[in-house]
Order: C-alpha cells, then sequence, then structure tokens
C-alpha cells in the first residue's frame, strides 16, 4: 500500500524569499492561492486587450483619486497572494512601494476571464470575499456578462449579479459613475 501524499503550504513570507532565492523569477507568471504555487494561465489578445480598455476607463473615470494596480499581487492572509487584473486602491503616499495592498486597501478588483473564468469564480472570488474585498467585477469574455459580487463573508459574496450587454454597473467605493456592460465587454 502507497504511503499518502503530504502536501505543504507556502506562506507569502515563505513565497517571497523563493524568489529573493531565485528560486521563482520575476518572469515567472506564478501566484499563491490557498498555499499553492499557481501557474497563471497564458493572456490572450482578447483578455489583454480588456485589461488596457478597462485600466484606461478606470483611469479616465477616476483619475487621481485612486491607484490602479494592473496584474500586481495583493496579499489576502497569511496563505493568498493573488494577481488580480485590475485592483482599485486606496491612494498611499507611497504607492505601495513599501508593501503589497492588503484588504483594506482594495476598492474594487476587476478581474478579467476567458480560458480562467472557472477558477476565477470558484477559487479566487471565495477568497476575496474571505479576506473582505467589498467588490468583485469577473468579466466573463466567453459569455459576454459581467458579474458583480458584493456584501463578502467568510462562505462568499451574499450579493451576486450577472449583467449583459444594455445593463449598467457602478462601484460601491469608487465613484466612477454607471458604466455599460457593452463598454466594459467592447
Amino acid at each position: 500500500m502507497a504511503a499518502p501524499l503530504v502536501t505543504r503550504s507556502f506562506t507569502v513570507d515563505e513565497y517571497h524569499r523563493m524568489a529573493e532565492a531565485g528560486i521563482l523569477h520575476e518572469d515567472d507568471r506564478v501566484e499563491l492561492l490557498d498555499g499553492r504555487i499557481v501557474q497563471m494561465t497564458p493572456i490572450g489578445s482578447r483578455h489583454a486587450g480588456c485589461v488596457k480598455h478597462m485600466t484606461a476607463l478606470l483611469y479616465r473615470r477616476l483619475g487621481d483619486t485612486v491607484i490602479l494596480g494592473i496584474q500586481d499581487p495583493v496579499i489576502l492572509g497569511t496563505y493568498w497572494e493573488p494577481q488580480p487584473d485590475i485592483a482599485v486602491l486606496r491612494p498611499r503616499p507611497d504607492a505601495y512601494r513599501t508593501r503589497h495592498p492588503h484588504p483594506e486597501d482594495i476598492l474594487l478588483i476587476v478581474e478579467v476571464g476567458d480560458s480562467s473564468v472557472g477558477s476565477d469564480r470558484d477559487i479566487k472570488s471565495p477568497a476575496y470575499a474571505a479576506a473582505g474585498v467589498a467588490e468583485v467585477w469577473l468579466v466573463d469574455l466567453e459569455r459576454e456578462r459581467v458579474e458583480v459580487y458584493r456584501s463578502p463573508g467568510p462562505r462568499g459574496y451574499q450579493e451576486v449579479r450577472s449583467l449583459k450587454r444594455g445593463a449598467s454597473l457602478s462601484a460601491l467605493l469608487v465613484e466612477a459613475g454607471a458604466i455599460e456592460v457593452g463598454e466594459i465587454l467592447g
């Protein structure tokens, strides 16, 4: 009888030390999800274009009232350091040079998914909720909709809406005004 495999979870600090030691490199497309180092899916042109468009849209609407993190890490807890496509952050004088953003810094997360939409919905979204991130928008490129997650709790978001072209949405904690789903999807 084979012995069961034993897995080990890595903390955010250990994950960072791996990078400092050269085990992980800056160009490695990985993130820490629930203590596991997970390879991120390649970014296709439609995904990249949507992120660029959303970034420009949010910057035009919000200007210097926020800091936009684009595919940068956020620390959700001891075992979580995802890299959301866009993190709308509270401004800080150091612009997050001294530490990555934590849940209390996050005003809105935007995840853009084509092949990654399942993990964004089933893994990342519950982690954002458990950490207390107030709002997440999941742009589902395949189904052409935006899922809006609000009212976080330890078991996930209590309010989930799915919006299609023709509908519009507004962020809870930032004054971006109404944005049409079609404008997000392109």
